[in-house]
């Protein structure tokens, strides 16, 4: 069976009848003809037999990697920020922002390429420009590139001012779980104001795992 979370910019693909790993494949690249059995995410509804809400998936992916009843996890993407957050092992609170952190994970990784920056070779910065969405934010870089300060500079201050505001939308946990491509993004980590632990970018597609196994009868008929 193949299950497929269609991001933004890249989906996450797995096929359940072999050992093989997921797969992420640029969402530009994906064959039209592309049909999942289960997917969700940007498109899913019509690229698959059956899919499922993001946040549906997100909250079952996370109960099954994280072992623990209270917990809050954010979901980064390219397009959108989400979160959910556990007590006592139930789903107690969830947000989902597609202005608020709109196109922030698609703008970092612009910018990396633009400026030709490691993400991980840049140092935190001690303060982050005030940003509520990454493509206005943008302004706040070349504003500061202008006022003298170098591109790494400025960036480093942009992608900290972008991890607050995730912060924040999430209603400033003490600490949290990240998934999605940001997880590979050291200053991003790094700018959080609390412990982060990244799960990598296939939170989506184990909450598909996991409705699979919970639900099969219903998503096979």
């Amino acid at each position: 069976m193949l299950l497929a979370d269609f991001g933004t910019s890249y989906c996450k693909v797995l096929d359940t009848e072999n050992l093989s790993p997921p797969r992420i494949i640029a969402t530009r690249e994906l064959d039209r003809s592309f049909l999942a059995d289960l997917a969700t995410g940007h498109n899913a509804a019509r690229r698959s037999r059956k899919s499922i809400n993001e946040l549906t998936a997100l909250a079952r992916g996370g109960k099954q990697l994280i072992d623990r009843p209270d917990f809050v996890l954010l979901d980064c993407g390219s397009r959108d920020i989400k979160f959910v957050r556990f007590h006592q092992g139930k789903v107690v609170d969830m947000g989902w922002n597609a202005e608020c952190g709109a196109s922030m994970g698609f703008t970092i990784e612009l910018l990396s390429a633009y400026y030709h920056l490691d993400y991980a070779t840049l140092p935190v910065p001690d303060t982050g420009f005030s940003i509520t969405c990454g493509v206005l934010g943008m302004s706040h870089i070349f504003d500061a590139v202008v006022s003298g300060a170098s591109e790494a500079e400025a960036v480093a201050k942009f992608v900290r001012g972008i991890a607050l505001n995730a912060h924040r939308f999430a209603n400033e946990p003490e600490e949290l779980y990240l998934s999605g491509g940001l997880c590979n993004n050291p200053l991003f980590i790094a700018s959080f104001p609390c412990p982060v632990t990244p799960l990598g970018r296939f939170v989506l597609l184990r909450g598909l795992q996991t409705t699979l196994s919970e639900h099969s009868v219903s998503i096979l008929h």
